[in-house]
């Protein structure tokens, strides 16, 4: 499988994961000229701005090892259009989500929180 469909299926699968813990999905691959957020979720008042990385098992380093301090700072100068725009007051926190795939099967989901 291409890394770009491993990627979309990983975020397909951290949105479900997200979903089914009661999150609101407000927002999915959210664009700005600084970066990208891959979700933006709600819950209990609290906005999570989501880093989804999708790995198959057995790689040499932990899927969240690759959102490195230059991806932060982009998640964040993005995180605060968002918050500008819709979310004013709101609290925030930064996520990543990990999934593992042995193949096609999902492996393992983990959920960080406040990651960064």
């Amino acid at each position: 499988m291409k890394s770009s469909l491993i990627g979309a299926y990983g975020e397909h699968l951290a949105a479900k994961f997200l979903r089914e813990d009661n999150y609101d999905i407000k927002a999915a691959n959210f664009k700005t000229y600084t970066g990208e957020i891959d979700l933006i979720a709600e819950k209990n008042g609290v906005i999570c701005f989501v880093e989804v990385k999708t790995r198959q098992i057995g790689g040499m380093s932990s899927p969240a090892d690759a959102v490195n301090v230059h991806k932060q700072e982009n998640i964040k100068s993005a995180a605060s259009v968002y918050l500008n725009k819709w979310a004013n007051g709101f609290d925030y926190r930064f996520d990543i989500i990990e999934v593992f795939l042995d193949g096609k099967q999902v492996e393992k989901i983990n959920h960080l929180k406040n990651a960064f």
